[in-house]
């Protein structure tokens, strides 16, 4: 009996286990994003982050997707600011990885240097994801100070302003 009972238990185990696996995936996600009034606002952190040390920059701030949401440029920032803030928070939205990390990685990994020849891509600091807990919402770019990993501290100086608001 008590055999009888085994074999009963895993075969109902069994038939739940497949059950369950052909249990298809939800049609609809829900995903965060970040907002229009949140990407202005690191916007212009950043720009005047960099603007407290003397750096002319541009700060752009793209979505999950990598869609731009929010651009300021600096007075007396180089028109090459626009392109390469963009290119960085692309990037970082993209790879869910801060640009300065995946430079780093590519210097020092000939499979991963690569990644230059990706269109759209560049690696150079100053590209940072943005995070909703675990989460990338987006991500902010900062092109223009002398040295990426300044660019890299604008970007980083504006999410730490607005921590609070990322839940």
């Amino acid at each position: 009996m008590r055999s009888t009972l085994r074999f009963g238990g895993l075969a109902i185990l069994l038939a739940a286990s497949a059950v369950q696996a052909q249990t298809p995936a939800p049609a609809v996600r829900t995903e965060k994003n970040i907002s229009l009034a949140l990407a202005n606002q690191i916007a212009a952190e950043a720009v005047a982050a960099c603007a407290a040390n003397g750096y002319n920059v541009a700060a752009t701030v793209v979505d999950r997707a990598g869609t731009v949401r929010a651009v300021q440029r600096a007075d007396n920032a180089g028109p090459h600011t626009l392109a390469s803030s963009e290119r960085k928070a692309w990037t970082s939205a993209s790879a869910k990885s801060p640009t300065q990390a995946m430079m780093e990685g590519a210097q020092k990994n000939p499979g991963a240097a690569n990644l230059v020849y990706l269109p759209g891509v560049l690696l150079l600091g100053g590209g940072v994801p943005v995070k909703s807990g675990n989460e990338v919402i987006g991500a902010v770019g900062v092109g223009g100070a002398p040295g990426g990993h300044l660019d890299d501290q604008c970007a980083n100086a504006a999410l730490e302003k607005v921590k609070g608001q990322l839940g």
